[in-house]
């Protein structure tokens, strides 16, 4: 490609493409996995974000990453740190959080499952979603389920149930059967022996017989919050639609 026609941050980040039209194109905003990328790559990133949007998320934020953020950032962006899962979010004081309306509630199995569940819950806030999480519900007492589980349904009415669990993976079959909503099944790399590291709750989800129920991979919590909060700012649209007709 003719070097007039390279994109402008080219030079100043060679390693990276960051996708600066994602959430307008999208709806879903870039999320930077940081883990498997180097400080300075990251923080380049980082202020592409920043400068361009206002905004930059982050997602399993190394302890170096995170200090370097706290100090190159302070008094220029406010940091929402996500301790569960080591997510971050940098924005400017000029750009506002947003509120799309959408409603999503998150249940978890166990405490095991709480980081994956908290980075779909980043992913949805970010995306201007009202979030309601319940955590350990799973079946191994599944009388915990019952009273949160109606409560998200019938007083929050939230608009889909993302479910994190690990192990056998069966909390999210038993919500899909229960709830008039759609459910993503989100699982975790919590187990051990033979399907451990979160095949076997991945292949159980998948196997599911209760209708209704769609499937992320091991871990992958920014992808069901994602999806999620699609689903709910759908939801949200279209009855804002119906309120103006």
């Amino acid at each position: 490609m003719p070097s007039s026609l390279e994109p402008p941050w080219q030079d100043d980040n060679p390693v990276a493409r960051p996708d600066l039209d994602r959430v307008r194109r999208k709806g879903v905003p870039e999320v930077i996995l940081a883990d498997r990328k180097t400080t300075a790559q990251a923080l380049a990133i980082v202020r592409q974000f920043l400068a361009a949007q206002g905004r930059a998320i982050l997602s399993r934020v190394p302890e170096t990453l995170e200090a370097r953020l706290r100090e190159e950032f302070l008094g220029q962006a406010t940091l929402e740190w996500y301790a569960h899962c080591r997510g971050a979010v940098l924005r400017r004081s000029d750009v506002a959080h947003s509120n799309s309306g959408g409603r999503v509630g998150i249940l978890t199995a166990g405490t095991s499952d709480v980081p994956q569940a908290e980075e779909a819950a980043l992913v949805c806030r970010e995306m201007g979603c009202l979030v309601f999480s319940v955590y350990d519900v799973g079946v191994a007492g599944l009388h915990r389920l019952f009273e949160p589980l109606d409560r998200l349904v019938t007083r929050e009415r939230v608009d889909v149930i993302i479910v994190a669990a690990g192990m056998d993976g069966a909390l999210p079959s038993v919500v899909s059967g229960m709830v008039p909503l759609p459910v993503i099944g989100l699982p975790t790399s919590v187990g051990y022996g033979l399907g451990g590291q979160g095949l076997a709750a991945l292949l159980c989800m998948l196997q599911t017989c209760a209708p209704g129920l769609a499937v992320v991979n091991i871990d992958n919590g920014i992808g069901a919050g994602a999806v999620a909060a699609l689903i709910a700012n759908g939801a949200a649209a279209a009855r804002r639609e119906m309120d103006g007709s």
